[in-house]
């Protein structure tokens, strides 16, 4: 069964577990702690909805409903904090210094 073949609650639960795992990578070493705490954090939200679509923790609910939770607990995990490898490359190629790519906007993080 290929991927477009999937019944589209299935494929909804894939696409927001892929979203929840799927971080950009930092651009420092020192953003790799951020990274890393949201990764874990949005690792742990997959998982349980992993386990709940799978009826490993009780009942199953509705595909729906766990694709629809684990997009709210990942809005309380958005992916701030750190510049990524991407946006360091856009600022990079807008003519900013490394120091000025690599550093947050004022109010983010800090």
């Amino acid at each position: 069964m290929s991927a477009p073949d999937l019944p589209e609650p299935v494929r909804d639960l894939l696409t927001a577990v892929l979203e929840a795992i799927d971080l950009p990578h930092p651009a420092t070493y020192g953003g790799s702690q951020v990274h890393d705490r949201l990764l874990a954090a949005r690792v742990m939200h997959a998982k349980i909805a992993l386990r709940c679509a799978l009826g490993l923790d009780g009942t199953p609910m509705d595909l729906r409903w766990d694709v629809q939770h684990l997009r709210e607990r990942l809005a309380q995990h958005p992916i701030t904090g750190y510049v990524t490898a991407p946006q360091a490359h856009a600022a990079l190629d807008a003519g900013k210094t490394w120091s000025e790519a690599v550093t947050l906007p004022e109010g983010e993080g800090r």
